[in-house]
């Protein structure tokens, strides 16, 4: 079952069993889904949106959602904060698993030797190979400074 299908599933269950705020997060999750319809149809392409592209969604809508929280611990909301955790809970369920340190360390190391990445300069070539792999299942914020000092 692709992401998209899983995901109008889990918003007529949801709504069946009048889960308000999980539905509410499940619309904006197919909300987005659908504005990268949209956009990808606004370039002339007659491609649809992939798992790819689904996960890349969550992933962001994760971060998110993790900064706003952050923010509202901060500034003393922490009803608010609850609920951008609550959110942050539903959509990590569509996504997989994430990967621990050293499973991340051994996805980059072999991506390295994947690209044959010998300097810096390769930094970009092994990114999109980790992307293509792992997209959602690892924080390419955190992965950044360490494909960087492996090369480095």
């Amino acid at each position: 079952m692709d992401m998209r299908t899983r995901v109008t599933a889990a918003l007529k269950d949801a709504m069946k069993s009048k889960e308000v705020d999980r539905l509410s997060t499940l619309r904006l999750i197919n909300a987005a889904i659908k504005d990268k319809d949209i956009a990808l149809r606004g370039e002339g392409d007659d491609k649809t949106v992939t798992d790819a592209d689904v996960l890349a969604i969550m992933g962001r809508m994760v971060k998110q959602r993790q900064e706003s929280a952050r923010a509202y611990d901060e500034g003393g909301r922490l009803e608010l904060a609850e609920k951008e955790r609550a959110e942050i809970k539903v959509i990590e369920e569509f996504l997989p698993k994430q990967l621990s340190e050293a499973e991340t360390e051994a996805a980059v190391d072999a991506a390295i030797s994947a690209v044959g990445a010998e300097s810096i300069r390769d930094m970009g070539k092994v990114m999109g190979e980790l992307k293509g792999k792992y997209t959602g299942q690892m924080d390419f914020g955190k992965v950044g400074p360490l494909v960087k000092g492996r090369l480095g």
